[in-house]
């Protein structure tokens, strides 16, 4: 724990001109803030869990107060992951679904969702009672050479029909950027830089800014999304 108090403390200083409040009530895809927060939302993403049994994502934001948490017993389902509040209330699920000789998709839905409820309800309920994706995201198959904007994945909309945006850069070395169908920037992931001349992070501490009117939890989400496909 003291690597984390640490933690805290350095975050706040990185951060400490950025003053905001992570809201806690989220709208439905696109999962977008109240619009009266015109700045930046800077967290700091570390990758470990803080529960010694698990794997996962600790997030904090500029105060070192804790955000998000992903915490994945080891041993446990890897194709699932669950991103959750500080106070452990799940906000996102992601089930991967993987296809013999072609490239899987993840699939992000709202809430906790399982494998057995999912089957349970899709055996039992009506179509129109069965949970519905928020989107689907899959892995940039570089078959062609030449990818000058290196695109690492598309997220589509629960219909597959369109893409809502695209990840470009590379998440091994912590250098992405989130865009909407306008080009725009909505969120990015950048390497952590610190505020002290004998303290250095390596990959497992990134930044992941997300811009006004792009909901936090869902970028992070993306985050989990790369981890899984790029690690």
């Amino acid at each position: 724990m003291k690597m984390f108090s640490r933690l805290k403390t350095l975050s706040r200083a990185v951060h400490e001109e950025r003053e905001h409040e992570v809201e806690e009530k989220l709208s439905k895809y696109p999962r977008i803030r109240s619009e009266g927060n015109s700045s930046s939302i800077s967290l700091t993403v570390w990758k470990k869990s803080l529960l010694m049994s698990c794997k996962g994502f600790t997030v904090i934001d500029s105060y070192g107060n804790l955000v998000y948490r992903v915490d994945n017993y080891i041993g446990a389902d890897k194709d699932q992951l669950t991103l959750m509040d500080a106070s452990g209330n799940s906000l996102i699920t992601i089930h991967r679904r993987r296809k013999l000789g072609l490239v899987d998709n993840w699939f992000v839905y709202e809430g906790e969702v399982g494998k057995q409820r999912r089957k349970k309800r899709s055996n039992s309920c009506k179509s129109s009672e069965i949970e519905s994706p928020i989107c689907c995201v899959k892995k940039h198959m570089n078959i062609l050479p030449g990818n000058p904007n290196n695109i690492q994945a598309y997220v589509y909309r629960s219909d597959k029909q369109c893409v809502a945006f695209t990840i470009e850069g590379s998440y091994a070395h912590r250098t992405c950027k989130v865009l909407d169908k306008y080009k725009r920037v909505v969120a990015e992931i950048k390497k952590k830089e610190a505020n002290t001349k004998h303290v250095s992070f390596g990959m497992d501490i990134f930044q992941l800014v997300v811009q006004p009117g792009f909901d936090p939890a869902f970028a992070m989400a993306l985050v989990l999304l790369l981890d899984q496909m790029f690690s």
